[in-house]
């Protein structure tokens, strides 16, 4: 199992989660988080916005084809523009060594 965190632009939340949720991954757990990434904050005229909003999508998938199929959707609907642009936001992916369901006590997704 791996965990995909993915930091987006709060904009983009509805479109990456209708899509996530077509292609058969409707559990996702979505957190307002504020940061910064490489540059140091946003300058608009004189002011300095040295942490930015933004929303963290969080979800557990089974293996490597699950992963690509995550990263491709996450990667498409989070972009600015055809290029993207700083600020577009990360994504991470780490290993999962076990689940478990709160109330059945089940282990596994």
């Amino acid at each position: 199992m791996l965990m995909i965190r993915a930091i987006v632009r709060p904009e983009k939340t509805n479109s990456i989660l209708a899509e996530l949720n077509s292609a058969g991954f409707p559990a996702v757990t979505r957190i307002d988080v504020v940061g910064r990434g490489k540059q140091r904050g946003v300058k608009v005229g004189e002011v300095v916005y040295d942490e930015i909003p933004k929303d963290m999508l969080m979800l557990v998938v089974q293996d490597e084809k699950d992963k690509e199929d995550v990263i491709s959707i996450i990667s498409k609907y989070a972009k600015t523009g055809e290029k993207g642009a700083f600020g577009d936001g990360k994504i991470f992916v780490t290993p999962v060594e076990e689940a478990y369901t709160i109330s059945s006590g089940t282990k596994g997704l």
